[in-house]
């Protein structure tokens, strides 16, 4: 169905019954791989300019193995997030050449070694405790062909660790900034930089910071301007949203 739908495109375009633009639009809409337990959306990279993402968490890991094969075979890059141990070592041993971030619990299979950003995107972290999504972010926007710099350790608990970076900050188009507790990082590194703020709160601290809701609640209600919060621990989700700002 999808080879005669393509040929009919083809066909159109051909005859001038058919513009490209119009002809690529509909292959933006073209359907998606059934495999029974799951429906590859192939036309993603397409539509979004970065192929489906597969999640890991709650996944058998022959099954992320058996999606991220489907991937390859089509000349998809694969971006793995969230496996589990035993995940991590199936989808290793089947794809030896895979790019693997330990502490991101993350792998990327065929990866294009092109930098489509514009720009630089800064990953700020204010723990060590913080970096898993720190590394979820950063990971995720070089594999979507950005370039980026890591800010670690930097909390506004010994706020001159900020400072000290000051340069890479101004210099950032877009700055991701991860942190967790009280969640003050984000309106601090808001208020000295003229790019946008992408603050991430994440589930580390005490009883009060009820699992990252008190960073979440703190970075919504942030005084600073050109801020912008995504869900706890959602690094991923931060790493996309600014690489489609860095490619604009």
């Amino acid at each position: 169905m999808e080879e005669r739908y393509l040929r009919e495109l083809l066909s159109r375009v051909r005859t001038g019954d058919l513009s490209i633009e119009d002809a690529l639009s509909r292959l933006k809409c073209l359907p998606f791989e059934d495999l029974g337990f799951a429906k590859i959306d192939h036309h993603r990279g397409l539509r979004k300019g970065f192929p489906e993402v597969i999640l890991g968490l709650g996944k058998k890991p022959e099954h992320i193995v058996k999606i991220a094969e489907q991937m390859v075979d089509k000349g998809e890059t694969v971006l793995i997030t969230r496996l589990s141990d035993d995940g991590l070592r199936k989808v290793r041993e089947r794809f030896p050449k895979a790019k693997v971030d330990e502490p991101a619990r993350a792998v990327a299979i065929n990866v294009k070694e092109e930098i489509l950003g514009k720009g630089v995107i800064g990953i700020v972290s204010a723990g060590t405790s913080d970096l898993p999504v720190a590394e979820e972010a950063a990971f995720t926007a070089e594999v979507m062909g950005n370039k980026v710099a890591r800010i670690y350790d930097v909390g506004v608990a010994g706020i001159h660790r900020l400072f000290s970076h000051r340069d890479e900050l101004i210099s950032a188009r877009v700055l991701i900034v991860v942190a967790g507790m009280e969640g003050a990082l984000p309106s601090v590194v808001a208020g000295i930089s003229s790019a946008p703020v992408i603050a991430v709160p994440t589930s580390v601290g005490y009883g009060a910071s009820f699992g990252g809701l008190t960073a979440l609640f703190a970075m919504l209600t942030s005084c600073s301007s050109g801020l912008a919060v995504v869900n706890i621990d959602n690094g991923f989700g931060a790493a996309y949203f600014a690489s489609l700002i860095n490619r604009l």
